[in-house]
């Protein structure tokens, strides 16, 4: 474990977060309040950071594969993995969203904490800074998850995507909806003059 992880506590898990590697802040535990996994389902989360939402889902589900671009992430997640005891039911890769994935994989369910802040190529200069920028408009990240996700969920699957006001949800919102999916905000939380960060489901 890295001498720089600072220790993070949910519920009753307990996660080191390396230095390289984003720390769960109130979006991420606004997802996992809201993380309803059945039993048996198989899981990818993506863009795992240090591995808090895939550990938790891993509770009930077959089987959790989590991906990060970051390797950092990747690494401090499966350590954090075997600190809660759930690393024999996850699988963990290095890589940008669906790429590494094989074309005839599906999921069940898939969760994603979307990287949704505005940013110029200039301010992205750590690995870190990948969970946070979304392009110029925000939206860079979380148009190109939309594109691909359909071909790897099952027929009766979920999404659950995480993004904030200032990228736009009624825009990913009709994208779902253009795609054959049923899509409604389940959860958000208001910061005053800034932004609400909100938790979309989506099904077929």
């Amino acid at each position: 474990m890295s001498s720089q992880a600072k220790k993070v506590f949910y519920a009753d898990y307990v996660f080191y977060v390396w230095r390289e590697v984003y720390e769960p802040a109130e979006d991420s535990f606004l997802f996992a309040e809201n993380l309803t996994v059945h039993s048996g389902e198989y899981v990818l989360d993506m863009g795992t950071g240090c591995g808090i939402l895939g550990i938790i889902a891993s509770e009930k589900a077959s089987r959790v594969v989590a991906v990060d671009i970051n390797p950092f992430a990747v690494r401090c997640a499966k350590e954090n993995a075997k600190l809660n005891g759930v690393s024999d039911k996850m699988f963990f890769i290095q890589g940008d969203l669906f790429t590494p994935l094989k074309a005839e994989e599906k999921f069940d369910l898939i969760l994603f904490n979307a990287p949704y802040l505005p940013s110029e190529p200039s301010e992205v200069g750590t690995w870190i800074d990948l969970a946070w920028s979304g392009g110029a408009d925000g939206r860079a990240v979380i148009d190109r998850f939309l594109r691909n996700f359909p071909e790897h969920l099952k027929a009766n699957g979920r999404v659950l995507l995480e993004q904030s006001t200032i990228t736009n949800v009624d825009k990913t919102l009709q994208v779902l909806e253009d795609y054959g999916f049923k899509a409604k905000v389940i959860a958000k939380r208001d910061f005053p003059l800034f932004e609400t960060i909100v938790l979309i489901e989506a099904k077929r």
